[in-house]
C-alpha cells in the first residue's frame, strides 16, 4: 500500500437540534484489494496501520515505522488532492444569506471568514421549515396582583371590526396559526380571560394589535435594571466585525408558561385563541 495523498474536507452530518460540521483528513490509498474502502479497526489491524494521536498526529504503515506520515503536516513527496466543495456551504449562501447585505469594503478574506461563522451558526437563522424560533432556558410569566375568580373586567367581548378590519385579522391569524404562534380553543373549555384585539393601518400595511390594557392593570411588572449605553458601547470597543441582525417576530419567540397562556387569549370574531408566545403588548 501507498499513500497517494490527503484529502482534507469538511464533512456535514445532519441532525434534528443542528447539523454537525466536521473538519476531516482524508488518506487516499493505492494498492488496495477494494477500488473504494473506509478503513476501519479491521483494515488498520490487516494493513498493519498504526495512528499516533498525541500532539503530533501521525500515522505509519506496517513494519517501517521510521516512515512517518503527519496529518497536519503532509510531506512534499505527498500529492495532496484538493478540497471538495460544500455543497451545504453553498446551499446556505445562495438561500438564507441571499438578502444579507455584508459590507463590500471586506477583504475576499474577512468575508469568508464573516460567512463561516454564519454557516457554523446556521441552525440560528430562519428557514422555510423553522420559520420562527423559540428562546431556550427561559419562560415568560404572568402575575396577577388578584386571585381567582377573575372580575369580569378580564372577560371582554370582540371588538366590532369593519369588513375591511375582517379580512385583515383572518389573514394575520391563519399566519400567526401557520408560525405555530397561535391556536384556536375549544368551545367545551373553561376561558377565564380574554382580550380583544384590532387591526392598526400604517401606510396600507395592516397589524393585530391586542387591546390588553385590562389585563396590564392586574399585572404585577418584574423590574430590571437597564444597562448603561457607555457601558454598552464599551464592550463593543475591541470587536473585530459588527453585525446588525433583526429577529423576525422577535417578541413571539420568548416562550410563554401554560398560566401565561390562559392569561393570554385573544378575542375576535372568528373566536378564542390562544398565544404560544408573548405578546409586545403586555407588561412583564
Amino acid at each position: 500500500m501507498y499513500p497517494l495523498g490527503i484529502l482534507d474536507t469538511n464533512i456535514v452530518c445532519p441532525h434534528p437540534s443542528g447539523n454537525i460540521r466536521m473538519k476531516t483528513e482524508i488518506v487516499i490509498m493505492n494498492n488496495c484489494t477494494s477500488h473504494h474502502i473506509i478503513l476501519g479497526n479491521d483494515y488498520l489491524n490487516i494493513y498493519v496501520i498504526d495512528i499516533n494521536n498525541q500532539e503530533d498526529k501521525y500515522f505509519t504503515i506496517g513494519d517501517n515505522k521510521r516512515q512517518k506520515f503527519a496529518f497536519s503536516n503532509i510531506p512534499k513527496e505527498i500529492s495532496v488532492v484538493s478540497s471538495v466543495k460544500d455543497t451545504y456551504k453553498d446551499e446556505f449562501v445562495s438561500n438564507q444569506l441571499v438578502e444579507a447585505q455584508i459590507n463590500p469594503s471586506l477583504s475576499p478574506k474577512m468575508r469568508n471568514e464573516l460567512i463561516d461563522v454564519l454557516y457554523t451558526y446556521n441552525n440560528s437563522f430562519a428557514s422555510d421549515n423553522e420559520p420562527l424560533g423559540a428562546i431556550k432556558g427561559h419562560e415568560v410569566d404572568i402575575t396577577l396582583n388578584i386571585d381567582r375568580p377573575y372580575p369580569a373586567v378580564l372577560r371582554i367581548q370582540a371588538y366590532p371590526a369593519s369588513p375591511r378590519a375582517r379580512e385583515a385579522l383572518e389573514k394575520h391569524i391563519q399566519e400567526l396559526i401557520q408560525l405555530g404562534v397561535l391556536w384556536k380553543v375549544g368551545h367545551n373549555e373553561e376561558v377565564e380571560v380574554t382580550t380583544p384585539v384590532i387591526i392598526a393601518w400604517h401606510n396600507d400595511k395592516s397589524r393585530m394589535v391586542g387591546d390588553f390594557r385590562a389585563l396590564n392593570t392586574y399585572t404585577v411588572p418584574d423590574r430590571h435594571p437597564i444597562p448603561r449605553i457607555q457601558e454598552s458601547l464599551t464592550q463593543l470597543s475591541k470587536s473585530k466585525y459588527i453585525a446588525l441582525m433583526d429577529a423576525l417576530k422577535g417578541f413571539n419567540q420568548n416562550v410563554l408558561t401554560p398560566k401565561a397562556k390562559k392569561l393570554l387569549r385573544i378575542i375576535t370574531h372568528c373566536g378564542i385563541y390562544e398565544l404560544k408566545m408573548r405578546h409586545p403588548i403586555i407588561k412583564e
